[in-house]
This record gives C-alpha cells, structure tokens and sequence, in this order.
C-alpha cells in the first residue's frame, strides 16, 4: 500500500477546504475597525465656541459605585407581591423593589438590554466602549485582550479619578495597569460559586467608607455561576440571589449624597442557566440606578425609555461624572436623569443631547473617513441631519433657552438613527472573499469526487501524484503576494491562500483527466469518463439523492432548528433502504431450488440457502436494534429557544444539578450499568476474535487500561455528584478527588493510545515443533489467520511476501494426505491475524470514546451506549448487504466501500452530536467541559478551549476515527461462512479475512483512500451547503440567530473531522507498517 501517497492527497485535500472556509468566513464574519482616538476635555462642545476645559465644570456626581452582579436577569430582579409561591429565582431581591416604591426622586429600575453575543467580555467592551460588537466577537471570550477604543476607565483616569476594581479577572486582562487599586479573583470556574463574592465582600465594605477612591467597580459572579453549574431554578440561586439582596442593601446604607449607586448584570441568561445568544432571556438584563441625594426629576412616567441599551449607560455616567464621552461611543444619554430645565453642578437634558450627538457625530466622521463602509447616501442624509439640528441648538441658544422638547426629540431621533446605521454598516460582507471561498469550497468538492471515483487510477505508478499541484498552487501564491507587495504595499494573505488552493484544484483536476486517458489508452481498462462520473445516472442514487435532501435542509430555518430529528429521520429511511433495495432484487431471501443448476447445467449460487438466511437474520436484527437505538437516542435532545415548549432532557444535568436523591440515585446506576456495558463488549468483541492472546501493548491497553478508565470514571462521577455539605469532614479529600481522578482518567487515556499506537499488534503466534527427523525434509511453516473460533484454514490467501514460495513447497514437497495430526495441522498458528487491523482500530476507537464521555454530563453515558449499538449495527448491516450481494472480495470493484453506508456513517455523526445534548448554537455549548480535572482553573486559554471543542465535537471524532472499519467489517464478518469461494456456507472454508487486504496492497491503497474521501466529499457537500445559505440569506432575519452559527458550528465540524480521520487513517498505516514487519521476523529468510 503506497501509504505515503494516501495520506498526502487526504492532507491535500482537507487543505483546500480548509482555505475554502478561510476566505469564506473570512469575507462573511468581519470585525468592526477600531478608531484608536480618545476624547479629552479641551474638545469643542458647543457651536461657534472656543475650545474650553469640560472637566473642571463641577460635576452632578463626584463618586460611582458600579455594582455588576453577573448575569442578573430581568426576571430576578422584579417583585411580585402576589406571587406567593415564587420559584427559587423569583422575589429574591425585593431591596430593588421597595426603595423605587419607596423613594421614586431617587432611583429606578430598567430592563437593560445586550447587545448579542451576551458574553462577558464583549459585554464589558460594550459597557466600557459604549460600540457595538461583532459576531466574531464571540470567539474572543476564551482570550480576553486589552481594549484599545477609548473607554470610560481610561477617562476616569484621564481626569484624575481613583479606579478601584475587585472581582472577576476578565477586567485586570482588558484593562491593564488602568486601576488605581485592583483586587481580581480568577473567573472561569463556573463551578465555583463563593470565591470571587467572598473576595469582594472582605473589601467592598471597608473600601466605602474610606477616602482613597473615586470610582468604584464591583463584579460579582456567583449568580452567573450557579447558573452555569445549577440553572436558575435551583435553591442555591435563591441563596445567591439573597446573598446580593444584603450586599445591595448594605451598600445602599454606606452611600454619601454625591455618590451614585448603577446595580446592573451585563447580560441575562436562559431556562437552562447558559448565555451566549441573542434571544431576549439572555439579553434582558436589569439596571438600578440610586443616589442618596434627588436623582430624578419626578416620579417614573409615561415617556421614560422602556428598555434601557447598555450602550446608552457610557455616555450617561461620563456625563453625570464630568469626564468626556469616549470617542467611539454610539449609545444616547439616559434623559431621565438630566432635569429638563439644568441645575447646578450639571448638565440640563437639551445640553446632555447636544454634548452626545457632537461626539458621535465626531465619530462617525473619522469612521467614515476610515473605513468607506457607511453607504454614501447614509452619510449624506446623517451629515444634512446634523448640520440642520447644529443651527436649531446654536438658535436655542443664542436665545437664552434651556429647553426645546422638538428639538431634544430631533436630538434623540438623530443619535437613534447615526445607531442604526452602523448596526447596519457593520453587518456588511466582503463580497469578492465570499465568492472566492464558494469557488474553492466548489472546485475541492470536485476534486474529491474525482479522487474518490479515480482512487485507483490515481494510485497508480503513473498517476498525477501531487508535486505538480502543490508545487504550482505555491508558486501562484507566491506570484500573488509579490503582485500585492508592488502594487498595494502589503500583502493579505488571504488572496495568496485563494490563488494557491484554485491553482492547485485546477491543475489536479486537469492531470487527473488526462491520467484517466494514459490509463485507458495503455491498459484498456474501463476507467469513468469525467463526463460519466458527473451524470445524473451516477449522482442520483439513494444515498446521494439523500445527502441533497440534507443539503436543502440547511437553507431553510426551520430544518435547521429542527435538524436533530430530521437527521434522525434520515438515518432510518436510507437504513431502511438498504433490505428493500436489496428484496428488490432479490438477494434477501434464499432462491428457490433450480432443477437446472441442481443438475449442473448452470453455475451455483454464490451463498447457500443457510447463509443467505444467515446474514438476512443478522440485517434485519440489526436494523431493528438501530431504529430501537435512533428511538432511544431522541431523549437526549436539547432545546434551542425558538422551540418554544420544548423541554431538555433531564440527562443533560449534572448529577449535581439533581434534587431528587432517588432520581439522582437512579440516573448513576443507569450511568455506571451504560459505561460497564461499553467497556464489556470492546473487551467481548476482541475476545471472540481471538485478540486478546498476546502480550503486546495494545492487548494490555485492552486487558487493563480501559477497565480501569472505566472505574476511575464511575468513581469520578461518584465524587462529583456529592453535594459540597454532605460530608464536611470530608471537603479536603472529595476535593482532592475531585481533582485526581480525572486526571488519573486523562493519564489513563494517554497511555492506552499510546500502547494502541506503539505496539498495534494484536497476534498471538503459537509454534508446533516438528518432530528432529523430520525437520530437513519439511517445507516453510504453515499459518493461520484464526479467531479462535475457526479450527482450520487454508492457504489461498496469505501475504504476497511468503504466498508464493510456500504453495511451490506444499505442492512440490509436502507428504500427501499423511502425516497424522502433525501433518495436518500448520506448524504456526496465529490467532488474532484476521482482524490485525481492526482490532487495534476498534480499541483505539473505545478507549476515545471513554475519554470523551468523561467530558460530558453523567447522564450521556447512555447517549455513548446507544453510539456504541448503533455503531455496531450500521457495521453489520453494511457487512451483511455486502455478502448478500456478493460483491467484496470478487469483484472488479475490489474492497471499495459503496456510498450508502459512508452516507449513514456521516448522518449517524451529525445525529449523535444532537444525542449527546449538543445544539449548533452557542448558548449550547457544554462549558463545564473544560473544568473537568482542572476544578481552579486554567491559566492560559488552549487546554479549556481544546477540552470544549472535544465535548462539542465528541460523535465527529468518534466517527471520523472509526471510519476504517468500514472497510475492515465485511472482512471481519467472513468468518460466518459467507464469503468463500472454495465451499461457500462450509464449516472448514477459508477464515483469511483480513489478510485478503495483503494480497491486494493496491487495492487496499485504493479502498482505503476512497473511503476516506467519499466520507470528506460527503462532510464537505454539507459545509458547502451552510456556506451557501449564509451566503444566500445574509439579509434574512435568521442569518444571525441560525445560519451564522449553523455555519460556524459545520465548518468547526468539519475540521475536527477532517483531522479525526487523518488519525484513523495513519492508525490503519502503522498497524500495516507493524504487520510487515511483523512477518519479516516470523518468516526466515531462506524460506521468503
């Protein structure tokens, strides 16, 4: 097998797509240009005036304290007297309540919305920055960078203001050296609900009533993370929330009259405690805003805002402080706390409006003088509107008026509008990187049509090879970049990557054209035609005609939303195909006795009427335990919140979330009894092949390692689920447990992919010693491929090393038909030899499985034994149609895998990624998963991400590793007695099985790297598909709620993917590199 050859064109291959999905999300997702100005107190605030000092006027407030409590929700933050059963997060914090009851001059209550991506850093940007973000923003949470937009803390410390900070550390990462005091605590655990509150509290109370501070900033996060870790309808949120009752009110009592008190979440959270969206659980927030001293001009009235922006609060603090208003602020002043008329020691409401539109005037200036992005009649209208308004205001002024409510409504109008417009401006795309992604995205499809339809061809001694397209595809880029350095000054990378990987697919497609020609022309063979292989008789089968219908899916919002039972759906109707289209033809039931080929007048059936019976049995067994595993599987599902009254399963809790200690109780048993079910038939399944004879790495791996992974994961489980007050005498070692045991897990795992690795083998070789006579006169030794279950085999189909030399001895030189029981039996047995690859495939695959459960909620365990049935099923379904239509082994087709079941194989993927509680959105995403082990933390940001695209990706990467057993199952079923060509249906017929594929090394190549790319082209189609539904529905009202994260979600896949199969491809070429060697040892060499 040419393995070098196969892997370089899979490497090949992934990489065009991946530049594919570069140039594409690189066109469709783009970040805001920042404007690195600041706002100082010498700016021009009013029309026709000399600049002046801002900052030395007497401010309204002279301290802040700006209490964030994490993810406090609109909801927890209202009262309802007349509920008088109120869930655990409802009426918790009644302080809010009573004091705009009581004192209405002097506070209020808003609903206070986000701006989606509701996390937390991109929410402290927005509340710091007053701009808005992007979608990509997103991805930055894991990576908190310094802010360099102009931002209210670098203000406050402009002006000489003292910042003091405690809290979640995000801040001291994206504001660096920006306090004057800082006390941060570590933030991502999210199991850990006290310690950063607990820090606060030991300071927050004393810091008040000192002098050394202006502003002080609070943020607390137990709310947030006893959502994460419990939901909100949990007793420890209502103690949480009871918790931040007493501190507001406490703090509410150390206030001095020119202090304002802003009580706020940056964001709000779903049913199930998560965030991250943009549905309005997770946007909503709550602002209270209080002063000792009168803040509001009167009582709450009719045309007070609704819902307060949280962009809105960075220009109203700066201006009841007295500093300027960042530069790059767009939010509009909360008019409510500017008196209508002015006072002393602040700005009236007309003055606030005025001094907010000159700024965000000032700044759309610089960013349309910038960027060039705003459209220009935009511009225009925006630019006269100003203009019109500036006159107005200089008039009012000039006439000695300190109101204007038409023109304070023009103010608001303007400042809403100049919002809106750069909401808009920065959705915009880049076209011409959106259209080169879909080419190359396009064009790489192709090619691994091609690749998989010409595999063969391509393998060949002359086939193209790859030196031609890589070599090119550089050059090109290279030509590009220096193209872009003479005439630009700069060179983007991504037009260099967009030339190279068209070049390349080009050039590939071209050669491998014309291979197709040298091949025909020399040999005669039937190679497709390119014009064949692209006809609607070749595309339009079953399983293709299914992989559309996924395709057309992906374009509308509703299929989307609903993809885990439509998948589902489709799993069971091409399963379902499989027996009818072999009825159809009439190969699932033995035929009936032919009185012709009784006689001998015509030839035999290829499977006796017992085997026929045989493997139609185990088909339609096992497409029954598959329809009973898609059935189960439904029960594991999440909810997105457009499903409205859908419920999550209760399996997606930690056993820790559960109240209930007999539910509790149960969900562990059904958990432990799941993960010893996994763990027993790996073992049985190895055991039945007879792999688990020898004493190689990989049969310790099998023997020791993965029982003990499993005990270390039941154990782990055990501990976690312990409430943190059962046993306080015990908190240090169920700490310390909670701490080891994964980690004993995670070394565990290492070590026994690394045995599977090193040491793949899986043969045990047992020698019969001759009796010292005879021992001249006999011919080389004899093997067999046993499982343990076959007491004899044939030499029809051995290695090409030794096949050859040892029939001529057998035929030339072995005594006939004597010998007794020496003589017919082989001098070497090797059990274990007939599943050699698949075996240590199938064990690397379990043990990965066991690791990836380990990152999920005790409750998949279930989930992972359903896969695991599954798995198993689409295996011996595919094994079974193979056999009874007679196509492996004697056919032109050689060991090719045929598109139905790599069709199931990536639906079961995509299936099970919503079995295991996963949702294409991002409030879904299990976070949890990138504490376990790690309980205190991470201080650097690639393990916890690495750790969550792991639980995210889990049924990707199990499948994708697993794919070579595609190839391997037919091989592996032969020994049931369908296969052979010399007494079909026999007991004592050939048991070679895998060996077949050392008979053949390019054939094998060539199954091999079919396989493979029929799986990407496959997986590839379905990102091509997401990549045109963003591309087509940009300005559809979902795109950022469903497309936009479906795409994101099927790219991440699909590179997770294309990596996991080059992993189980490479597996399958060190046990090929493992088996030769292995048989240059055991065969001397006079006898090869």
């Amino acid at each position: 097998m040419k393995r070098l050859s196969v892997l370089s064109l899979l490497v090949w291959m992934s990489s065009v797509y991946f530049v594919g999905i570069y140039l594409f999300v690189g066109g469709f997702l783009l970040v805001r240009l920042e404007v690195n100005k600041t706002s100082t107190c010498g700016d021009v605030l009013q029309p026709g005036e000399e600049p002046v000092d801002f900052c030395r006027a007497q401010p309204r407030f002279r301290r802040v304290v700006l209490l964030i409590i994490d993810a406090l929700k609109i909801d927890f933050a209202r009262f309802d007297a007349n509920n008088t059963e109120p869930r655990p997060y409802e009426n918790k914090l009644p302080v809010l309540e009573e004091t705009v009851s009581s004192r209405p001059f002097h506070s209020r209550l808003y609903p206070f919305r986000a701006d989606p991506p509701t996390t937390t850093m991109q929410r402290i940007k927005g509340f710091t920055t007053g701009s808005l973000p992007t979608f990509v923003d997103v991805g930055n949470n894991f990576a908190s960078s310094a802010i360099l937009e102009d931002n209210l803390i670098h203000q406050f410390g402009q002006v000489g203001k003292r910042v003091v900070f405690m809290g979640d550390d995000t801040w001291e990462n994206l504001f660096p050296k920006k306090f004057h005091r800082s006390l941060p605590f570590p933030s991502f655990n999210v199991k850990d609900l006290h310690t950063v509150d607990n820090g606060i509290l030991q300071h927050l109370y004393t810091t008040l009533v000192g002098e050394d501070w202006d502003v002080l900033v609070a943020h607390f996060l137990g709310v947030d993370h006893c959502g994460h870790r419990f939901g909100p309808d949990h007793p420890a949120m209502a103690d949480k929330l009871a918790q931040m009752d007493g501190v507001i009110r406490s703090v509410m009592e150390r206030l001095q009259n020119d202090t304002l008190l802003v009580v706020m979440g940056d964001h709000g959270m779903t049913d199930t405690g998560d965030h991250g969206g943009e549905s309005q659980k997770e946007t909503d927030a709550a602002i209270f805003l209080y002063s000792p001293s009168p803040l509001f001009p009167g009582p709450p009235s009719q045309s007070e805002p609704d819902v307060v922006p949280q962009t809105d609060l960075v220009p109203t603090l700066a201006l009841l402080l007295g500093v300027p208003i960042p530069y790059s602020s767009v939010g509009q002043v909360l008019l409510p706390v500017f008196p209508p008329h002015g006072a002393v020691g602040g700005f009236s409401q007309l003055e606030a409006l005025w001094i907010n539109a000159k700024q965000v005037n000032r700044f759309l200036e610089t960013y349309s003088n910038m960027a060039e992005d705003i459209p220009p009649e935009s511009l225009t209208l925006l630019k006269d509107q100003f203009s019109r308004l500036s006159s107005e205001y200089l008039a009012v002024v000039r006439e000695g008026g300190s109101s204007s409510p038409q023109l304070a409504a023009s103010l608001q109008a303007y400042l809403s509008l100049v919002r809106d417009t750069c909401r808009a401006t920065w959705a915009q795309f880049n076209p011409l990187k959106m259209a080169a992604g879909l080419a190359v995205l396009a064009f790489a499809c192709l090619a691994c049509f091609v690749l998989s339809e010409l595999s063969l061809v391509l393998l060949s001694e002359n086939g193209p090879g790859l030196k031609a397209p890589v070599a090119v595809g550089v050059l090109v880029g290279l030509c590009t970049a220096a193209a872009q350095l003479l005439t630009q000054g700069y060179a983007e990378v991504a037009w260099s990557l967009a030339a190279a990987a068209l070049s390349s697919e080009l050039l590939f497609l071209w050669r491998a054209h014309q291979s197709r020609s040298r091949t025909l022309a020399k040999t005669g063979s039937k190679v497709p035609k390119f014009s064949s292989l692209l006809s609607p008789r070749h595309l339009l089968v079953p399983s293709l005609l299914v992989l559309l219908l996924r395709c057309a899916s992906l374009l509308s919002d509703s299929y989307v939303i609903a993809e885990g039972r439509v998948v589902t759906f489709l799993v069971f109707s091409l399963a379902l195909y499989v027996p009818v289209h072999l009825n159809w033809d009439g190969l699932l039931l033995p035929p009936s006795p032919d009185p012709l080929k009784a006689a001998g007048l015509l030839p035999a059936a290829a499977l006796s009427p017992a085997a026929v019976r045989r493997e139609s049995g185990t088909l339609l067994g096992c497409l029954g335990l598959l329809v009973g595993s898609l059935c189960l599987s439904l029960s594991f599902h999440g909810c997105r919140e457009e499903q409205g009254a859908c419920q999550p399963s209760l399996f997606l809790s930690p056993l820790s979330r559960l109240q209930d200690s007999r539910l509790k109780n149960l969900h562990y048993v059904l958990s432990v009894c799941s993960l010893g079910c996994w763990t027993y038939l790996l073992r049985r399944c190895l055991r039945h092949y007879g792999n688990l004879n020898s004493s190689g790495g990989t049969v310790f791996a099998a023997r020791f390692v993965l029982p003990l992974l499993a005990v270390c994961l039941g154990v782990h489980w055990a501990v976690s689920a312990t409430p943190e007050d059962s046993f306080r005498n015990l908190s240090e070692l169920i700490s310390l447990a909670q701490l080891a045991l994964p980690r004993t897990a995670f070394l565990l795992l290492g070590l026994g992919l690394l045995l599977v690795w090193l040491d793949p083998l899986t043969v045990f070789v047992k020698t019969r010693t001759a009796p010292a006579a005879r021992s001249s006169s006999l011919p080389p030794p004899r093997y067999r491929a046993s499982t343990g279950i076959s007491p004899q085999a044939e030499l029809y189909h051995l290695i090409p090393q030794i096949y050859q030399r040892m029939r001529r001895s057998l035929d030339d030189g072995e005594p006939g038909g004597g010998g007794g029981e020496l003589g017919s039996r082989p001098a070497v047995e090797a059990y274990g030899l007939g599943t050699v690859y698949s075996a240590p495939l199938l064990l690397f695959w379990g043990l990965l499985g066991v690791g990836l459960l380990l990152l999920h909620p005790e409750g998949m365990a279930l989930s992972f034994l359903l896969l695991l049935l599954e798995t198993g099923a689409l295996l011996h379904i595919h094994a079974s149609s193979m056999t009874l239509s007679g196509v492996h082994g004697a056919s032109s087709s050689g060991f090719a895998v045929p598109w139905t079941p790599i069709m199931l194989w990536s639906l079961a993927a995509t299936q099970f990624f919503h079995a295991t509680g996963h949702l294409p959105t991002f409030p879904s995403i299990q976070w949890g998963a990138a504490f376990v082990g790690f309980p205190d933390g991470h201080t650097g940001t690639v393990l916890p991400a690495s750790l969550v695209t792991l639980n995210t990706f889990a049924s990707h990467i199990l499948f994708a590793v697993g794919c070579p057993l595609l190839l391997f199952w037919p091989l592996v079923r032969e020994v049931r007695g369908s296969r052979g060509g010399r007494a079909c249906g026999e007991e004592g017929e050939d048991a070679v099985m895998e060996m077949r594929l050392r008979e053949n090394p390019r054939q094998f190549g060539s199954a091999l790297l079919q396989l493979s790319t029929r799986y990407l082209f496959i997986l590839g189609v379905q990102v091509f598909a997401s990549v045109c539904a963003a591309a087509i529905l940009r300005r559809h009202l979902m795109v950022w709620k469903v497309f936009a994260p479906k795409l994101m979600f099927e790219a991440s896949a699909f590179v997770v993917s294309s990596v996991s199969l080059l992993v189980g491809v490479t597996l399958v070429m060190r046990v090929d590199l493992a088996v030769s060697r292995w048989f240059k040892r055991l065969v001397p060499d006079a006898s090869r």
